[in-house]
């Protein structure tokens, strides 16, 4: 994982081949950030969007985005949360990226670019958590070095 580049080429049309640049997430962003909640199954406004990035600390979150020459074609959301049960960890928080665009590598390259930032940040591991029904995601995070170590059931309660 660490001899990844930070930009790889894309193929998206047999002739057409395309750079994947990752950066990290601006405001200006929020409209397609919000476009691709929705593809993940999470559908938010623009403004929703922009009000949940305010309240992001820098020094605990990093959202970075996978573009294609100006447009956005994925994003990925990492935290690093410290517990007393464990040593200081990061967790993906989320990760899409366009249903046109994936098995091309822009999500491995914004899981590099999140992993970088988590070790960065002194933690030794990255965790994720993906849906029982998102099959293609489970073979994604094993293909890039994840075990799969338990599984739970979630518990949320409105407030």
């Amino acid at each position: 994982m660490k001899g990844r580049s930070q930009s790889s080429l894309i193929q998206t049309k047999p002739s057409e081949v395309k750079a994947v640049r990752i950066r990290r997430a601006r405001l200006q962003d929020a409209s397609r950030l919000a476009e691709l909640s929705g593809q993940l199954g999470y559908p938010a406004s623009r403004a929703e969007i922009v009000q949940r990035m305010k309240r992001m600390r820098p020094v605990a979150h990093a959202i970075f985005v996978a573009e294609t020459g100006k447009n956005v074609i994925g994003w990925l959301h990492a935290s690093v949360t410290p517990l007393l049960e464990l040593a200081l960890c990061a967790e993906v928080n989320g990760l899409v990226v366009d249903e046109n665009q994936r098995s091309l590598g822009a999500g491995a390259q914004l899981l590099d670019a999140a992993e970088r930032w988590a070790a960065k940040k002194g933690c030794n591991s990255m965790s994720v958590r993906s849906n029982v029904i998102r099959e293609r995601a489970h073979a994604f995070y094993l293909r890039q070095g994840y075990e799969h170590y338990k599984t739970q059931k979630a518990f949320r309660k409105n407030l």
